[in-house]
């Protein structure tokens, strides 16, 4: 099978099943998923919707939030991984934005990589959420799934695995790659002992042809620790 057959068979089965995927994050506006985002660095979505409602309800816009003090923001905060960090990144965020952005959310890249807090993952994701451009935001769940299904080559890097795949995915379809992706990794791909039985691209999947080549020629395989980590 040829790379280009490998993503067709993809976006056609993602296409079918999950035409409407979207992130799981639970927000109302681009500040909002911005908050939201920037919280879930190695943390989960569900942790975040958990902790957003009261922040949001105590500093409900941007500007609020540029106000805000640390010893206000770090008990609403202290539940997410990184809690010192975090508050100090959305302040600063916040600051910014009213001060170079005239309050505005930013809706480039470029811009938006300037906040502290702001990496090209979260970038991608503002970008592609709220204005659908053609960016993918490459978490460990991009990375992995892509890369296991041979949708990348000897891609060592997210940024790799983001031009690999902005490469060969259709412009209007990428922002909705992403979710596709990520809730495939999230849910069926998992990082260890990957849902392989129930998983509806499997006949196309690298890593599970490799597997069954791997169960024929030895039947007790030596389980190898390393085989699921992501450098």
């Amino acid at each position: 099978m040829t790379k280009k057959e490998r993503y067709q068979f993809v976006i056609g089965y993602f296409l079918s099943h999950a035409p409407n995927a979207e992130t799981e994050l639970l927000y109302d506006d681009p500040y909002e998923l911005l908050v939201a985002v920037i919280l879930s660095a190695q943390c989960t979505d569900k942790r975040v919707n958990e902790t957003t409602p009261k922040i949001f309800s105590r500093f409900p816009d941007i500007l609020s939030l540029s106000k805000a003090t640390p010893e206000e923001l770090f008990p609403l905060v202290k539940s997410i991984s990184y809690p010192n960090n975090k508050t100090k990144h959305l302040i600063g965020m916040a600051k910014m934005v009213m001060e170079n952005f005239g309050g505005k959310i930013p809706m480039t890249v470029d811009e938006l990589i300037k906040l502290p807090g702001v990496g090209r993952k979260t970038a991608n994701v503002i970008t592609s959420v709220i204005d659908l451009q053609p960016n993918m935001a490459v978490d460990t769940h991009v990375f992995r799934v892509a890369a296991r299904i041979g949708l990348t080559s000897n891609a060592t890097t997210p940024l790799a695995t983001e031009k690999q795949l902005i490469k060969h995915i259709p412009t209007n379809l990428v922002h909705k790659a992403h979710h596709w992706l990520i809730l495939h990794g999230r849910y069926i791909c998992v990082a260890r002992n990957p849902k392989c039985d129930i998983c509806g691209i499997k006949s196309v999947c690298k890593y599970y042809h490799s597997k069954k080549i791997r169960t024929i020629i030895d039947p007790f395989p030596v389980k190898d620790n390393n085989a699921e980590r992501i450098k």
